[in-house]
């Protein structure tokens, strides 16, 4: 089969891979991103983007689309969609197989897979998504100001968002399936000396209802099988996160999360393997962090195939 060289291949196109690839291909390295999705990643899920410096408020669809023509302006090749048949890491000499396309070798690998917050499976919830649910309070949680909210979610940042939104809500109902919480007990403390925090404890979260947009959080009591109706017109989910790394198994060294481990120079245990964003283990996830990886590892990157190019005269 046909190889197709590249100096770096970025595998992942939301904002940490698109960051990657700009400064590379800036830096006039032939560059490849392959996103299994749609480029954008979960920005796309995003409605409105209020805290991006120096954007005022665009949808996260259009900052992706924005960050690929910028990518694609100075060289970058995008595909999307695509099926990851192969991967191999370890050779000096890295090789992508996909499927149509072929297999695409570099010197250097980007990971920049990203991740998913963990949901909870519901087809209702799927329908709320950007209607009404939100999986991140940092950037939606102004968006339900002086409103009635929910968090779902018994951990650290279930708790400490639930204390975050209340400077937004009008009042906070946190939803648990547990009749104690996961979180230190001092982000238990502080929820619960916030008066315009309330808690409904051993929950299974059943349904979200509404038309448009949600209007109300269903679930059961798992002890008595009372069901108990809570109008919210925004609910925030913090069940865990889901990293997009089963892929890697194998290849490059994962926490026992899922997690891809780097230092502070993005560098995976693997010689010319970097990653970068959500999928990497890091405590924040935010387009702004993702950036920030994206941009650490390709200067790096960079600095390895202008190496590589040197031993290869």
């Amino acid at each position: 089969m046909e190889t197709h060289p590249y100096d770096a291949i970025v595998l992942g196109g939301g904002p940490a891979g698109l960051t990657a690839a700009i400064y590379l291909a800036r830096a006039r390295l032939s560059t490849l991103v392959l996103d299994t999705g749609t480029p954008g990643g979960q920005m796309n899920l995003s409605h409105e983007v209020a805290n991006y410096p120096g954007v005022l408020v665009t949808s996260g669809a259009e900052l992706g689309r924005i960050m690929r023509a910028q990518a694609e302006s100075f060289g970058a090749r995008v595909i999307s969609q695509v099926d990851l048949l192969g991967l191999d890491l370890r050779s000096e000499l890295k090789l992508v197989e996909v499927e149509d396309e072929g297999v695409f070798s570099a010197p250097v690998v980007i990971l920049a897979p990203g991740g998913s917050p963990r949901t909870l499976g519901l087809d209702s919830e799927r329908r709320f998504m950007g209607r009404g649910i939100s999986y991140c309070a940092t950037c939606d949680g102004d968006f339900f100001a002086g409103q009635d909210i929910a968090v779902i979610g018994g951990g650290n940042s279930a708790l400490e968002e639930a204390v975050s939104l209340t400077k937004y809500a009008s009042s906070v109902t946190i939803l648990h399936e547990f009749d104690h919480f996961q979180a230190h007990p001092w982000a238990v403390e502080q929820a619960r000396a916030n008066p315009k925090i309330r808690f409904l404890m051993e929950q299974m979260v059943t349904d979200f209802e509404g038309d448009e947009r949600l209007a109300a959080v269903t679930s059961i009591h798992k002890l008595t099988g009372k069901t108990v109706r809570v109008p919210v017109t925004g609910t925030f989910i913090f069940i865990g996160y889901v990293p997009r790394t089963v892929f890697l198994s194998g290849q490059v060294e994962l926490s026992d999360r899922g997690e891809i481990l780097t230092d502070e120079r993005m560098r995976t245990n693997l010689p010319g393997v970097y990653a970068a964003g959500d999928a990497r283990a890091k405590p924040y996830r935010q387009i702004t962090t993702a950036v920030s990886d994206g941009t650490i590892a390709a200067i790096h990157a960079a600095e390895v195939v202008e190496n590589w190019k040197k031993k290869a005269k």
